[in-house]
């Protein structure tokens, strides 16, 4: 017997990944949500990270930058990065808290770091 279909055609588009992280870069659980990330990277899932408070800090880190070169879309908040004195680049897409409730919306999946 198969399992009941949640209404959700899942067969021919990829699974999506959300995932926040607040945690400031030298703490592990920031470690911890880009090693996830990277897993899902490598398993064909699309990820969504969003970069809150203390981990607006981490936007320029290398391990981040890669992550976001192999097809990573990554955001920070632009209120916690104006608040901290960094400046909106390239690195990431700086925007509001309405765009973290949209990828928490949209994913199959959603996954916090604190």
């Amino acid at each position: 017997m198969s399992e009941p279909n949640s209404g959700k055609n899942t067969s021919h588009r990829p699974r999506k990944l959300g995932l926040m992280i607040s945690a400031h870069p030298l703490r592990a659980n920031f470690t911890h949500g880009l090693k996830l990330a990277e897993a899902a990277l490598h398993a064909g899932i699309e990820v969504y990270l969003y970069c809150l408070d203390e981990a607006v800090e981490g936007v320029s880190d290398p391990r981040l930058q890669a992550l976001r070169e192999q097809g990573m879309r990554l955001f920070a908040c632009a209120y916690g990065a104006r608040a901290r004195g960094i400046s909106a680049g390239e690195q990431a897409i700086f925007s509001g808290l309405g765009t973290l409730s949209d990828i928490i919306a949209l994913t199959d999946r959603f996954v916090g770091f604190n």
